[in-house]
């Protein structure tokens, strides 16, 4: 496929953000296999936060600091020397705390990742996750006004998500100025060959990425590049995938370093 979205990176092999976990530290320890690690997620306005306080009231972890893009702008800072592209996966019931996300991101050269994936209720009642998938017009003027600031817009979102079609959605996506789609296929893999027929986007395939063989599946079906999300911490798992990126791509930009 090559597309060239400003956010291609090599090796093609990311890590995904698992909220509350995915902080510098996560990203660090992944870097020797991975091009690209996506932070958060992080909650940036009150909706969201008061659905991610809920959500931790249950036993889920998430970050939570008292001022986040002061947190955002701190973990990039910590992996600026690291040979890796960074993204944070944000979210938000309204458009300029993305924005203002966005603008911390720019000044690291780092992704900025709306969050239209997260399906607890919590945060969906909060009006941000996968709400955005059922909201179109609201998701493309998201991701027009994130994309205005200059910084590289990722659109992190899922398969089945009943009435929502997903390759019309990233289509509309990607002419509202997603640089990026980043597609939990769920247990949908080809959809990731409906989404690449629909959009010019750097396409980012995940889930149940583990070994060569689920790497190359989604590349077949026209992925730029994969993410590992549970096992993102997890060497065996990131060498076998690394291993699969290189070879499909014969591109490791950390070699030529």
């Amino acid at each position: 496929m090559g597309r060239s979205a400003p956010a291609a990176f090599a090796p093609r092999i990311a890590v995904a953000s698992l909220s509350g976990a995915s902080d510098a530290a996560w990203a660090r320890q992944a870097a020797p296999y991975a091009g690209c690690a996506f932070l958060g997620g992080i909650a940036l306005d009150r909706p969201t936060r008061d659905a991610a306080r809920a959500l931790t009231a249950r036993d889920r972890e998430e970050f939570l600091p008292t001022d986040p893009l002061a947190f955002i702008d701190t973990e990039l800072s910590e992996l600026s020397e690291l040979p890796i592209t960074a993204g944070f996966n944000v979210r938000s019931s309204s458009l300029t705390p993305l924005q203002n996300a966005a603008a911390v991101c720019h000044e690291h050269d780092a992704i900025v990742e709306i969050n239209a994936h997260c399906r607890q209720d919590e945060m969906c009642t909060a009006g941000a996750g996968e709400t955005l998938l059922a909201d179109l017009d609201r998701l493309c003027a998201y991701v027009r006004g994130v994309s205005e600031t200059g910084a590289t817009t990722s659109v992190k979102m899922r398969a089945e998500v009943p009435g929502v079609d997903l390759p019309e959605t990233a289509r509309r996506a990607s002419q509202a100025g997603a640089d990026i789609l980043h597609i939990d296929a769920m247990d949908s893999e080809p959809v990731i060959e409906e989404v690449a027929a629909h959009s010019d986007a750097f396409l980012i395939a995940n889930n149940g990425v583990r070994d060569r063989e689920t790497a190359r599946e989604y590349f077949d079906y026209g992925a730029d590049a994969v993410s590992v999300g549970r096992p993102s911490d997890d060497p065996r798992v990131l060498s076998r995938v690394y291993d699969a990126t290189v070879e499909w791509f014969g591109i490791d930009r950390r070699a030529d370093a």
